[in-house]
């Protein structure tokens, strides 16, 4: 279940436009941070050979994905390279219903209140509330307080350490992190530095 490896450290990393080559690399940076949560979208350069490659390589117990699913054919590609999660910016029911057929877990963008319901009533595990910057943190206590109780809200799109607590006060659950966290043009190091400042800050949010 998501919630299983949202436990210890609900952050998700979006690696867009990493590299088959680097994929191991990165991805045992952000493991021996505390990440459990790794998307590759799919506008990346050969993202099923990285998907793939961190499929077999990360510990059991880290969920490694896609995201910027667009069409259901591409679920049952990334299930055969060993992907488990999809992740999207939209609400498109059809990849929803897809990912739930093959068994695998499945986070839809949401901008509005009837995409959420819908996408939750296709099967969704959890909401992405996506782009975060249009959606402040006002705006996700009104979604909360309609929602499943159990919804799990997570805010994507312009996330950095600094501006996580006011999401987590307003019912968010998680966050995925974009640029604040990876670019191709970074070393493994500041990838590294980078995720042990968002785990941190994470952990100062619940020490308070």
């Amino acid at each position: 279940m998501l919630r299983d490896y949202l436990a210890e450290l609900p952050l998700i990393a979006i690696l867009r436009g990493l590299k088959p080559e680097n994929a191991e690399a990165v991805g045992h940076a952000l493991v021996e941070s505390g990440f459990r949560i790794i998307e590759v979208p799919l506008n990346s350069p050969e993202p099923f050979r990285s998907i793939e490659r961190l499929a077999k390589s990360m510990p059991k117990g880290v969920l490694i994905g896609a995201g910027t699913v667009l069409d259901p054919e591409q679920v049952n590609g990334i299930r055969d390279v060993g992907g488990r999660l999809i992740v999207m910016p939209h609400a498109d029911l059809a990849v929803i219903r897809r990912a739930k057929e093959q068994d695998l877990i499945c986070t839809p963008g949401v901008a509005t209140p009837t995409e959420a319901f819908a996408a939750f009533k296709a099967g969704a595990d959890a909401i992405k509330i996506f782009p975060a910057e249009a959606i402040p943190p006002a705006v996700v206590k009104a979604w909360r307080a309609v929602l499943p109780k159990d919804a799990i809200i997570v805010p994507v799109g312009g996330i950095r350490p600094d501006t996580m607590r006011p999401y987590v006060g307003a019912g968010a659950n998680g966050f995925g992190l974009g640029s604040a966290l990876f670019t191709p043009a970074m070393s493994v190091e500041e990838i590294g530095r980078n995720a042990r400042d968002f785990a941190a800050a994470w952990q100062g949010l619940n020490a308070t």
